[in-house]
């Protein structure tokens, strides 16, 4: 069974879609369509922007599904899932690509979500660190050992899991990291502290945005981020989707059960191609994995 896969915040990168836009005519109309729902020209930023640029939340969100939902529509018979799964934001190009969501409520949802996440970081100030080399279970506990606000925030594969909370909880934590023998215990450059309490401001806003929207049944199981599993009942798609912005990605979990229920390959969809490819020969090195 072929899976695909969708990336999330961080796999942009300058010049994204202008092949596409510039080479194929169904790309450049979905683009333009984009262009309009949003109300500026996302299109300019993606194009002919800087690193910099790209990486401000408001235009990485909608950038990078964009990017990852126009490759899939462009694959045509091509795209054939028995099962897709997503990054954080990555959900939402999986769900919109398996026809659970239509592009434009996705795109919106996106925006929406962006713009959310933005305030929710200007709310409170927080950060992430990436921790390589300690098993989970060790820096689960030095999480909840620490007073300050920190947790597990992205489960990327064996020997590498993201933390997010405060600046306090943050330093507390690498610094625990460090001394427990992690190989690094790095802060990251990130606008906030993502799929942490801190973000519940924006799921509160996220969640009246997602009660509004039209949801179908997908054409395949979707594996969301908050429990791993596969899911294709709308109801608890929606409720997952807003229990994501404060709970931890389980990515490991979620390659884990795939393979467990039968995929044979992972396909990236969008970004760079190489970011979730990556975590997969970090699960099992076995499983064949390509870029769409």
């Amino acid at each position: 069974m072929k899976s695909f896969i969708f990336p999330g915040q961080g796999s942009q990168f300058e010049c994204m879609g202008k092949d596409m836009y510039e080479n194929n005519g169904y790309a450049k109309e979905l683009f333009e369509q984009a262009n309009e729902i949003l109300g500026y020209r996302i299109t300019d930023v993606m194009f002919e922007g800087d690193a910099e640029s790209l990486k401000q939340t408001k235009i990485t969100q909608p950038a990078v599904f964009l990017h990852s939902i126009i490759r899939a529509k462009m694959a045509g018979a091509d795209f054939q899932p028995g099962a897709v799964a997503g990054h954080s934001l990555g959900e939402f190009s999986a769900l919109v690509a398996a026809r659970g969501m239509s592009f434009e409520d996705g795109l919106r949802l996106v925006q929406q979500r962006a713009m959310a996440m933005q305030r929710a970081c200007e709310m409170t100030e927080g950060t992430m660190a990436a921790v390589l080399g300690l098993a989970d279970e060790v820096v689960e506990e030095i999480c909840a050992s620490i007073e300050a606000i920190v947790v597990p925030a992205n489960y990327n594969c064996p020997g590498q899991l993201v933390i997010s909370g405060s600046v306090a909880g943050i330093e507390a934590a690498v610094a625990k990291c460090t001394e427990a023998g992690a190989m690094k215990a790095i802060v990251l450059q990130v606008g906030g502290a993502f799929h942490s309490p801190l973000m519940h401001p924006a799921q509160e806003e996220l969640k009246a945005a997602l009660e509004a929207t039209n949801f179908e049944t997908p054409i395949c199981p979707i594996y969301q981020n908050v429990n791993a599993k596969p899911e294709t009942e709308p109801e608890r798609i929606r409720q997952n989707l807003v229990d994501q912005l404060t709970a931890p990605v389980r990515w490991t979990q979620t390659m884990q059960n795939m393979i467990a229920d039968g995929v044979s390959e992972f396909v990236e969809v969008g970004g760079t191609g190489k970011v979730l490819r990556g975590f997969v020969a970090r699960v099992d090195r076995r499983f064949p994995t390509a870029t769409l």
